[in-house]
Parts: C-alpha cells; structure tokens; sequence
C-alpha cells in the first residue's frame, strides 16, 4: 500500500529548514559572524517541528530528519572549526533528503481553507491579540513604531494560531462528546486529518518563532513559544483531563500575549507587565468557569474535570466571586504602582464592578442565563480594561 504524502504544512516546514541551513551555511563560509549565528538558531524551530512531525506522522521521514537535527546540534557544538562547517554541510544534505521524500507518497485532499482558518480559533485569537496590542501600546507608553507592531502581532497570530491547531488535534477524542459546536470541529468531524492539522500547527508555531526573533527580539520570540508549549503541553495535554484546578494553573497560557506585546515594545520584562499578565491569569478561572456552567453536562460527558461537575455549581458561584474580588484588587495594582493613570483606574473600578455584581448575582441565582451573561461580559471585559489601559498609555 502506498504511503500517504506528508501535507503542504510539512513540505514547507521542510523547505524552509533546508533554505535556513543554506544560508547559514553560505554566511558561515562567508564569515558574517553575528548574522551567521542569528541564521543558525532561526533554524531550530522548524526543524524541531519536522523531527515531530515526522515521528508523529510520518515515519519514513524520521532517519534523515533526526541525522539531521543530531548533525545541525553537533555543529553547533563545535563552532569556529572545519569540522563546524562539515557537519552543518552534512545536516544540509539531510534535510534536502528530507525535502524530497516530503513530496513522494500518495496525495490526499488537505481540506478546505476555511477549516484551516476554524484551526486557529479567530474569536480566541483576537481577544488575545488585543492584549498583547495593548500591552506593546502600554510598554512603549505610546505608538511602538508601524512596523514593529504588525511583525509582532503578526508573529503572535501565528504562536496562537498554531497552538489552537495543536489543540484540535489532541482534543479530536473528546470534542465529539462535547455538543453539536465542538464536534462540527475540523479534525473532530473528519474535515481535516489529524495528521495535517498537526503539520499545520507546528509549521505556525516554528514560523511564529523565526518571523519574531528575527523582526522584533528573541525575548518576545521565546515568550510566544512558551505560551504556545504551555497551552498545548501543560493545559491541553495534562492539567485539562487530570484536575479541576485546570483552567486556575492552565490560564498563564492565556496570561502571556501581554508579556509579547511589552516585551516586542521594551526589549525586556518589568513588574508593569508582570502585573498585566496577573490581571489575565486571575481573570481567565470566573471567565472559563462561566462558561463551564453553560456546557457542564457536555465537560461530564467527555469526562474532563472542570469545577461544576467535581464541586457542583453552587460551590463554582461562589468560587466565581471570590475571583471576581481579587480580580478588581489586581487590576488596581498598576495604579498603586503608578504604572498606570486615571483613565485606566476609572475604567478598571467601573468595569469591575459589573464584573462582580453579574458574579454575586450568579451565586445568588446559579442559572443558565446568568452564567452566559458573565461569560460574554468577561469577554467585553478584558477587551475594554486592557484598551483603557492602552490610551491611558497613549495620552
């Protein structure tokens, strides 16, 4: 039987990695020092994402992609040398192996670009690309130059874009359990195969990395790397089907475009931004837990142990509150600190207190409408908090 051919995702990430390795190899003949070595690393990341993709897909690949990553790492190893320049010609022969049997096999319907598109989560994405805008707004107390901001929301789309593909892929088991919305899914409903969608995924988020390391700073770059290794490794993998505190330890995820968005601005972290991201991580439990009263029977169905089916709704009300409560004390902080000005303080007491009024009116009454009524505040919420933020920065 004829093996099925790796998809486009996994054909470019192998091109790419191959180009990357040409060129690092060229500057390194070349002696061009700094833009050899900055050329070298920008390799990494999609050449880690081939290695995994091969070995989770593509087995045929596996021998000249793990010799090349072992002959790319032991060249690194040994810079300066002739035996640094050997090897890394070596590597590069790997992967033009690579790029070559990426393109034999049996040829099968890749999907719709829509589905694609449904891959990345847009209604996620732009909420947390709006806190990372204005978190970069807030880092550079101002305009952070046109250029710099659309690399580093576009480096971010692309982190987010690929872990939520990655989701897909190890979530496709439970998301037919979880109502008509999740298994509609791409990879769920068979639109997408999984193997694809994980190509997809991975192709993003090693793009992500290379488009912002070398556009905005590596500090940014690593950042949205850990955001993604966190929400697909940590949350998804782990934490979502083993505990009930999945989404309180799981939300750092969600806390990290701030932390891309100061960093893309300063080049650095400071506590105004640490603080950004504690307002997202204490935000994200009341959020998903709202929404988790909505769907809760479905979380009981697929067997994941979301608050309201281990501790019961009344007990996920009042946990509710009291988040609500520390989430307006945290948003206070930056204003106590005096990284932040009035605009922003009215705006987060205002915007607070709504908060925790629909949160104590849920605890009070715990129906179905309350629950949606917060869930889709919370969203209005952060957006809001986080743009008066930005032009409390900005004036």
């Amino acid at each position: 039987m004829t093996a099925v051919a790796p998809g486009p995702w996994l054909r470019l990430t192998a091109v790419a990695a191959a180009a990357g390795t040409l060129l690092a190899v060229v500057s390194g003949a070349a002696h061009l020092g700094t833009a050899h070595r900055l050329l070298a690393a920008l390799v990494a990341p999609p050449l880690a994402a081939l290695v995994v993709s091969a070995w989770t897909a593509h087995r045929p690949l596996v021998p000249a992609a793990l010799a090349a990553s072992a002959l790319f790492a032991a060249a690194a190893a040994a810079p300066g040398s002739d035996v640094h320049a050997a090897l890394a010609a070596v590597a590069l022969a790997a992967l033009l192996v690579v790029a070559v049997q990426s393109f034999r096999g049996e040829r099968v319907p890749w999907g719709a670009w829509r589905d694609y598109v449904t891959l990345t989560k847009p209604r996620i994405m732009s909420l947390l690309l709006i806190t990372g805008f204005c978190g970069m707004i807030a880092g550079a107390q101002g305009w952070p130059g046109t250029e710099r901001a659309v690399a580093a929301m576009v480096g971010l789309a692309l982190a987010c874009g690929g872990a939520s593909a990655l989701n897909h892929v190890l979530d496709r088991d439970i998301d037919p359990l979880m109502g008509e919305r999740t298994k509609k899914r791409p990879v769920a409903s068979g639109r997408v195969a999984p193997s694809r969608a994980l190509e997809f995924g991975l192709a993003l988020s090693a793009f992500s990395f290379v488009l912002l390391a070398s556009t905005v700073n590596v500090l940014t770059a690593v950042l949205a790397l850990f955001g993604n290794a966190f929400y697909v490794v940590v949350y998804t993998r782990w934490l979502k089907r083993t505990t009930p505190q999945n989404i309180v330890i799981g939300g750092a995820a969600g806390a990290v475009p701030p932390l891309v968005g100061w960093a893309a601005a300063t080049g650095n972290l400071s506590l105004a931004a640490l603080l950004l991201f504690a307002i997202v991580f204490v935000w994200t439990p009341p959020h998903f837990w709202a929404l988790s009263l909505l769907i809760k029977d479905n979380y009981a169905a697929a067997k994941v142990p979301m608050l309201p089916v281990v501790r019961g709704e009344r007990e996920t009300a009042r946990q509710i509150v009291l988040y609500s409560l520390a989430l307006v004390a945290v948003t206070l902080v930056p204003w106590f600190t005096g990284s932040a000005g009035p605009v922003y303080v009215v705006s987060a007491l205002a915007l607070g207190a709504v908060f925790v009024w629909l949160a104590e009116r849920l605890r009070r009454d715990t129906t179905k409408r309350g629950a949606m009524l917060l869930f889709h505040y919370s969203l209005l919420y952060l957006a809001l908090l986080f743009v008066a933020l930005a032009v409390d920065a900005a004036v």
